[in-house]
């Protein structure tokens, strides 16, 4: 269906949750992988849950539907498919089989690594690296892309496709393993937009009036050569004689430097995201001299948060938005890949609460209101305009999230309070003494395999086949059974295995006041990991220990010493939906007092090493240089008063994972916790080097095993990485562990990569002996 002359506002979206009301494509997929789920049965869950939310969106009053946005594990593997950017590792198997090579890039098998895996932006989901070098050779793919689209139109729905822009995409990869250091894949530019071009006229062929590509990375500081490029790849693609009508497309924040770049890029309309930093593109589409006769694509609605949107100031902006395109339509801020699908399914939510909440379907019909509001008048929306003036001022003025108490506790805070009575290189001979540990010490990283078993405990006591006594048992079993295969195993410092966690957010959330905890509100974090991130309401506070019962219990069972496991304020913060009426600063002082009395009772109760995961610290990080100094100052500031308030011989830890490390060294080291685990396996102990670089002066343990693939290490592999990281890290500070928590990985894996990596610390400290 081509595209026809259009110029009353149109509501769209970006893209849309892929997972299904009840996770059918997770439950698909890891059916597939276990030999339960056929190919062809995996493709038709698919299908029907792509037509699923096409009919929705349509129903709604969609007037455009995306396509392409639908993916099996991630847009960018997708993306790297279309491109023929497989990696040589995995040819073969893309060659026999094209499902499981695609499966291959993405979690890896025994004889070869999965590609890198980093987080989108500042968000928590997760996307494949394409690895690049300057004998890639790009081919075009457009199948998938092809075949999505001819579905949405034999529905007699008008689709357009979505694609990640051939900047973004460069911008994202990195030097494939052996690629000479100094190479940068943006080079590859002009090898790539051949492909694009035929990508582009294969869609059109298809029937496509419409493609959409998305530049995120443009939201980001880009020098004057990354930017020149943008101009030389639209002004390449834009002259192309057999293309679709093109939407370059950006999100997370303001364009900056490149919005005057896209603006008179040869193209036909631009997708801006008008929320939170977005809204600075308002001012620079103005001083660019806007869209005449282009179209404009308003996201006006977040995203990638749950409140409801403030309609009459939406309004406003769009009034304005229409004076400066030719063409401007309704959309949200970004994909709502990131938020859940539907708060009516909520039915343990407050009803008065639920009203303040939007989810997918909520924002869906919240930019249709706007489009109609836009294009008929506020007269045709003035009842809906009405209700939600009425739920923003309820919500403001609900006592549900004003705690004086709270708020004053937060505003007594002083300087030493962020601060630990000694310094690390005192504290260090005092743990080191109270600990007796051994050189290359080991340890994992807190939660083992969540099995079946536990899984349907929980099922039973929500259902009330178990009371909580019966529940408490199956925990306590898990955890001795966690205790006994650790110590069998030679692990040095232990965990009590978290089976009582369903998330490490949500279970702490769940024990705050100021939380709410949803039941269904899954959201994608990568592949067929889904999480169900809690909403930040109000003031928060502890109303009692949260992990000391287990922590204790654990303890109880062994000599050696067991980790207190918490998570951090700053991740308590990026993973949850927080509240959008106060600076985050302000949320996260209140989360590090309630975590910080969590850290007292925990070494009250003996715990001598206390592990406080930060994994978000990066993935919070401002995408914009000049608006990163304020963030880390009170993200490193929460998480010190989190921690200051322990005694000098106890060992905190803290943890990161799958994020570019690089850039926040120095916040890591102003932490000031005396021992951090990263994600390294991966990356090739890169973060090792970064640390080494900036003189990191306390312990690390750069991750050996990527947990994230069912890939079982042996032992000279483990050994191997522990030999480059000892060539950053001196042996008195390194640590050993996986890259992350076990939870998503079976019982006879972890048995034996935690085995095999007990075995080279080993090895290694024989050999340090001997060398010494």
């Amino acid at each position: 269906m081509t595209d026809q002359t259009v110029t009353t506002p149109r509501a769209t979206v970006y893209g849309y949750p892929r997972q299904g009301g009840d996770r059918e494509l997770k439950k698909a997929i890891e059916g597939y992988w276990k030999g339960r789920v056929t190919a062809g049965a995996l493709r038709q869950t698919a299908a029907g849950l792509r037509r699923a939310n096409w009919l929705q969106l349509a129903d709604a009053g969609l007037g455009e539907v995306p396509t392409g946005d639908f993916s099996a594990y991630d847009h960018m593997l997708d993306t790297t498919v279309m491109v023929g950017a497989i990696p040589d590792r995995h040819r073969a198997e893309v060659r026999n089989d094209a499902l499981d090579g695609y499966f291959a890039m993405a979690r890896g098998t025994q004889d070869a690594a999965p590609l890198e895996m980093t987080k989108w932006f500042d968000t928590n989901y997760h996307y494949l690296v394409p690895e690049l070098g300057p004998d890639t050779e790009f081919a075009a793919d457009s199948t998938q892309q092809v075949a999505q689209l001819r579905e949405a139109l034999a529905l007699g729905l008008y689709g357009r496709p979505v694609l990640v822009g051939p900047v973004t995409y460069l911008l994202l990869a990195k030097p494939a393993p052996g690629v000479p250091a100094g190479f940068e894949p943006l080079t590859l530019l002009d090898r790539l937009l051949p492909v694009y071009a035929q990508v582009l006229a294969d869609l059109r062929a298809a029937g496509a009036g419409w493609v959409q590509l998305d530049e995120p990375a443009l939201v980001q500081d880009r020098t004057p050569a990354e930017l020149s490029a943008v101009a030389r790849a639209y002004a390449e693609l834009g002259a192309l004689t057999d293309r679709p009508r093109l939407l370059v497309a950006s999100y997370f924040g303001r364009l900056g430097d490149a919005l005057p770049v896209l603006a008179k890029a040869p193209v036909d309309g631009l997708a801006l995201d008008f929320t939170g930093p977005g809204a600075a593109n308002l001012d620079g589409l103005a001083a660019a001299g806007g869209l005449p006769g282009k179209r404009l694509v308003a996201g006006v609605v977040d995203g990638r948060n749950v409140w409801i949107n403030d309609l009459s100031a939406s309004l406003k902006t769009l009034g304005t938005l229409l004076g400066l395109a030719g063409r401007v339509d309704v959309a949200a801020s970004c994909s709502l890949l990131h938020v859940p699908l539907d708060v009516t399914a909520e039915k343990d939510i407050d009803p008065r609460i639920a009203r303040w909440l939007a989810f997918a379907r909520q924002k869906t019909a919240e930019i249709v209101t706007l489009a109609t509001g836009l294009a008929r008048g506020t007269g045709s929306i003035e009842a809906e305009l009405t209700a939600n003036k009425s739920d923003l001022a309820d919500r403001a003025r609900s006592s549900l999230i004003h705690d004086p108490a709270v708020r004053a506790r937060a505003a007594a805070v002083g300087d030493d309070d962020h601060h630990r009575a000694e310094p690390y290189a005192k504290r260090t001979v005092g743990q080191r003494l109270r600990l007796n540990l051994p050189p290359l010490p080991t340890t994992t990283i807190g939660s083992f395999p969540q099995t079946d078993d536990l899984r349907a405990a929980r099922a039973d006591l929500r259902a009330g086949r178990i009371d909580a006594e019966g529940y408490e048992e199956r925990m306590a079993a898990a955890v001795r059974e966690v205790i006994a295969f650790q110590e069998a195993a030679g692990l040095d410092v232990l965990v009590h295995g978290e089976p009582e966690r369903n998330d490490m957010v949500q279970y702490f959330a769940e024990q705050l006041s100021g939380y709410l905890a949803t039941r269904h509100g899954w959201v994608q974090s990568y592949g067929t990991r889904y999480v169900r991130p809690p909403i930040l309401a109000g003031d928060i506070s502890r109303p009692g220990p949260m992990s000391v019962r287990w922590t204790t219990y654990a303890q109880s069972l062994t000599a050696r010493p067991v980790k207190g496991m918490l998570t951090g304020p700053v991740t308590m913060l990026a993973w949850s939906f927080v509240r959008d009426d106060q600076p985050l600063a302000d949320t996260a002082r209140q989360v590090a007092l309630a975590l910080r009395d969590e850290v007292a009772d925990l070494e009250a109760a003996g715990t001598a090493v206390i592990q406080v995961d930060e994994p978000a610290l990066r993935e919070t990080l401002p995408l914009r240089a000049a608006d990163r100094p304020a963030y880390l100052a009170w993200a490193t500031e929460a998480f010190r008063l989190t921690t200051s308030g322990v005694r000098a011989d106890t060992q905190i830890h803290t943890h990161m994972c799958y994020a570019e490390f690089g850039d926040i060294v120095q916040a890591i080291d102003d932490l000031d916790a005396d021992v951090i685990s990263l994600e390294a396996a991966r990356s090739h102990m890169q973060v090792a080097g970064e640390l080494a670089a900036q003189g990191y002066p306390r312990e690390a343990g750069p991750g050996v095993y990527d947990i994230h693939s069912p890939r079982v290490p042996d032992t000279a592999e483990v050994t191997a990485l522990l030999r480059k990281g000892l060539e950053a890290i001196p042996a008195d500070r390194l640590w050993v562990n996986p890259d992350c928590g076990l939870k998503t990985r079976g019982w006879p894996e972890t048995r034996r990569s935690l085995e095999h990596l007990v075995a080279a610390a080993r090895e290694l400290r024989t050999t340090l002996t001997a060398d010494a």
